[in-house]
């Protein structure tokens, strides 16, 4: 996978709307669950993509390092074969002298190769650092949005558990007003009701022929008492 591919890979999904994904939902929970393993997944790979580019930037930064020793190491060298060509010149050795100088150039010519691939991986590493720098910050949005998804799935969870409940309670308080137990209560009362009256009734009529049969019991005296006395009077007359 090429730099830019990751570097766009991860951006892509670093700039991911949540809440774009979140309005496509048709069942949230489930959605979101997967939406977090994927994007937790997505995360993962994007973890060993920029692993792979920060290893390839230790490299080249352990190569440059390498060249930049060896440039100084060469050019120590370089040094120290043309101060012993001086000496040997001073004494009078030209042939000795003039080897060294030659081992010395040599050792000017590796420093110079040295350099060379030096100065030419500096830019390659600070691009490949400056990729780096860009990689991870896409990574820490890509953990910061996960963040993010992780709280609006356990919200939106709780928040459906609070409607299903609320919704049941309603159906509960639905059904209670379509069948109305009171309405019962209504029609046995009225059925006591007259029940009460009908035994009330009852109790009137029933006062009633006892007041009658009194009544009766009391004229009863009064036309024995009548016919004592006209048997008095018959009494005397005679």
């Amino acid at each position: 996978m090429s730099k830019q591919t990751i570097l766009g890979r991860v951006t892509q999904l670093a700039k991911a709307n949540v809440n774009a994904l979140l309005d496509q939902a048709e069942d949230p929970q489930k959605m979101l669950d997967q939406l977090i393993r994927d994007y937790s997944n997505n995360i993962s790979e994007a973890e060993q993509a920029v692993a792979t580019t920060i290893g390839n930037l230790r490299m080249l930064e352990a190569d440059h390092k390498e060249d930049v020793d060896a440039a100084a190491e060469w050019g120590g060298k370089a040094l120290a074969a043309s101060r012993k060509a001086d000496e040997l010149r001073a004494s009078g050795a030209a042939a000795d002298a003039d080897r060294f100088d030659n081992l010395a150039k040599v050792a000017l010519g590796r420093q110079l190769r040295s350099e060379k691939e030096a100065a030419t991986a500096e830019p390659v590493i600070a691009a490949q650092t400056e990729v780096v720098d860009r990689l991870r910050a896409g990574l820490d949005s890509m953990k910061d949005k996960l963040t993010e998804l992780q709280a609006k799935r356990d919200e939106l969870v709780a928040r459906a558990k609070t409607a299903r409940a609320q919704n049941t309670m309603l159906d509960a308080v639905e059904s209670i007003d379509v069948l109305d137990p009171t309405s019962d209560l209504h029609r046995f009362e009225e059925k006591v009701r007259r029940e009460e009256a009908m035994a009330m009734g009852k109790s009137e009529l029933a006062a009633s022929s006892l007041d009658a049969q009194f009544e009766a019991l009391d004229d009863l005296g009064r036309t024995s008492e009548i016919e004592a006395r006209l048997a008095a009077l018959k009494s005397r007359a005679a």
